[in-house]
C-alpha cells in the first residue's frame, strides 16, 4: 500500500513510517520542514524512509503534485498550546485548512483517512460533582472530581489551538461519508525524536534542558494538575491499525493515551529518577493562557472497537524519553524563560 503521511518528516511521523515500512508499504511524506519542528531539515528528510515532498499542507498547489496514494495519514499541525493564543491566523489556516485538503484528497483516491486530533479540544474536560452530575469544561463546585475525557463529550477548548483541533474534525465528517475517516485525540505524546529545542510545545523538553543544566526543574502552580502521557510508540500502533478499516459514512472518533493520570509534581520526579545526574524541582506561579488544570483519556471505546491498547506506562514513557534523549542536541533551558517572556508581554499569563 502507497501511505502518504504529512508531517511525516516529525517527531510521531518517523516512528509510524519505521513500523509502516516494516509492514511492507511505501511511503511519502508531505512536510513543511519548518525550523521551529525541525531543528536539522535535511537530517530529518534522510531519516523518513521513502520521498521527502516539502510543501505547505495548506498550500493546494502542494497536495496537486502528489499522485495517486490508497491512504493518507494526516499528522501535520501547529501545535503550541500557548503559542497560539496570539498566531492565531496561522494556526486556523494550517490546522483547518490543511485538514480539509487532506480530507478532499482521500476523497479523490479514494483513500482511508486517519487524522490527528488532540486533547485539547476536551479544554478542561469532565467534572463529577458533588451531587454526581456531569460538568464539561469547568468543575461547578470546588471539591468536584475530574474524570477521563470520552469521546461524546462536550468540546469546550479554551486555547486558539484546542479550537483549530476541533474545527478541524467537522470538515471531516463530509470525507468521512465516501471513505473510511479515523479521528485519533491523543493526549501529550512523548518519546525520542520529538524535537528538543522547541519551546512551545512540551514539558518534558523544557524538563530535559534543566537536567542536563543542574538546574532545578520548574513546576508551574502548586503541580496538583494531571496529564496522560502516552508513548508514541502507542500512537503509532493505533494509527497503522485504523489504516485497516473500510467502513463509511461518519468518522471513528477514538481517544490514544493510557487512561491514567500523572500530576505535574510526579512528571518531574520521573524525569529526575531517570536523569544520569538526578536533581530537583521547584514551583513557579505561573498560569499561561491555554493551559488546562487536568486531562486524562477514557479508553473505553479504544477498547471495544479492537484497537491496540497502550504498552508502555506514562512513567517508563517519561523515563525512555529522558534518558534516549540525554546525549542528544536541544536547546538551552533560556529557550523556555524566553518564550515565558514573550508571552508575559503579551499578556498571556497570569
Amino acid at each position: 500500500m502507497r501511505v502518504l503521511i504529512t508531517g511525516g518528516a516529525g517527531f510521531i511521523g518517523q516512528h509510524l513510517a519505521r513500523a509502516l515500512v516494516a509492514a511492507g508499504h511505501e511511503l511519502t511524506a508531505l512536510d513543511s520542514l519548518l525550523p521551529q519542528v525541525h531543528a536539522d531539515p535535511a537530517a530529518d528528510r534522510d531519516r523518513f524512509p521513502g520521498e521527502v515532498v516539502e510543501g505547505d499542507v495548506a498550500d493546494p498547489a502542494a497536495w496537486r503534485s502528489l499522485g495517486h496514494h490508497d491512504a493518507v495519514v494526516h499528522l501535520a499541525a501547529e501545535t503550541g498550546t500557548a503559542q497560539s493564543m496570539y498566531e492565531q491566523e496561522r494556526y486556523r489556516r494550517v490546522n483547518i485548512e490543511g485538514t480539509r485538503l487532506a480530507g478532499g484528497a482521500a476523497r479523490r483516491w479514494g483513500a482511508p483517512l486517519v487524522s490527528l486530533s488532540s486533547r485539547a479540544v476536551y479544554g478542561e474536560g469532565r467534572y463529577r460533582e458533588p451531587d454526581g452530575t456531569t460538568a464539561f469544561g469547568a468543575r461547578g463546585d470546588a471539591v468536584a472530581q475530574p474524570e477521563p475525557s470520552r469521546e461524546d463529550d462536550d468540546l469546550m477548548p479554551i486555547s486558539v489551538y484546542g479550537e483549530t483541533k476541533a474545527e478541524a474534525e467537522a470538515v471531516l465528517v463530509e470525507a468521512a461519508r465516501e471513505v473510511p475517516v479515523t479521528i485519533l485525540r491523543p493526549q501529550n505524546v512523548v518519546g525520542h525524536g520529538q524535537a528538543l529545542h522547541n519551546p512551545y510545545t512540551g514539558v518534558l523538553a523544557a524538563f530535559l534542558a534543566r537536567l542536563r543544566e543542574g538546574k532545578p526543574l520548574q513546576v508551574y502552580g502548586d503541580g496538583h494538575e494531571t496529564r496522560d502521557f502516552v508513548h508514541v510508540s502507542d500512537v503509532a500502533a493505533v494509527i497503522a491499525w485504523a489504516l485497516g478499516r473500510t467502513e463509511v459514512g461518519q468518522p471513528l472518533v477514538l481517544n490514544v493515551g493510557t487512561g491514567q493520570r500523572t500530576t505535574l509534581v510526579d512528571i518531574a520526579r520521573h524525569a529526575i529518577a531517570a536523569s544520569p545526574t538526578g536533581g530537583s524541582f521547584e514551583h513557579v506561579e505561573v498560569k499561561r493562557a491555554g493551559d488546562i488544570e487536568h486531562a486524562c483519556a477514557d479508553l473505553t471505546r479504544l477498547r471495544a472497537v479492537g484497537a491496540p491498547e497502550p504498552q508502555v506506562s506514562s512513567a517508563d514513557a517519561i523515563a525512555d524519553f529522558i534518558t534516549r534523549s540525554w546525549a542528544e542536541p536541544g536547546a538551552d533551558s533560556t529557550a523556555w524563560d524566553e518564550a515565558l517572556a514573550e508571552l508575559r508581554q503579551r499578556g498571556l499569563t497570569q
